[in-house]
């Protein structure tokens, strides 16, 4: 069963529907089988919330809990979560097919320093003018990249043209 989470949480008290239920106290421990309404009161005794934990079991199981309580705990924990979720960026280096044996390899050494810094870097090369009759030239730029970088890096997104723009998307290398 464990631990209540608001996804599986379904009814709060005077919500719950059923006759019987099986009823947690807010220690987690057993306290039986019993009617709604008894249940309903014994959590209002105590100034606190009947919470319908597990709706499918027979009899459905209710816990004993402070729902306010429960409900900013959750957030809060939420929003750990999101805040400990890591961005992943994208770096963009553009290519043409002209480009020079100095301007390509200074172009591979700012690659492979996105690539130790984790982030995914797109590769782009845009044909102008005359250089759209002679695709091949560009696209072997393209493929020089990636053998130059095929131990340092995981081809997400294999080269494919597009329009006039013909690009790939690489990664850091996957752990094993």
């Amino acid at each position: 069963m464990g631990y209540p989470t608001a996804a599986n949480i379904s009814r709060v008290d005077f919500k719950i529907r059923v006759p019987e239920v099986r009823v947690l106290d807010s220690m987690g421990n057993m306290l039986g089988v019993m009617p709604t309404r008894d249940a309903l009161r014994m959590a209002q005794d105590r100034g606190l919330n009947l919470v319908e934990v597990t709706p499918n079991a027979k009899p459905p199981v209710c816990k004993i809990m402070d729902y306010g309580k429960f409900k900013y705990e959750e957030s809060v924990k939420a929003k750990k979560q999101r805040k400990a979720q890591k961005a992943q960026k994208v770096k963009e280096v553009k290519f043409h097919p002209g480009t020079d044996t100095n301007d390509f390899d200074y172009k591979l050494r700012q690659i492979r320093g996105f690539l130790e810094e984790g982030c995914k870097v797109k590769l782009t090369l845009q044909f102008r003018g005359r250089e759209n009759a002679h695709r091949e030239i560009g696209e072997d730029v393209i493929s020089r990249v990636l053998e130059n970088l095929k131990d340092e890096c995981f081809v997400e997104q294999a080269p494919k043209t597009l329009g006039r723009v013909h690009g790939a998307l690489i990664g850091p290398p996957r752990k094993r």
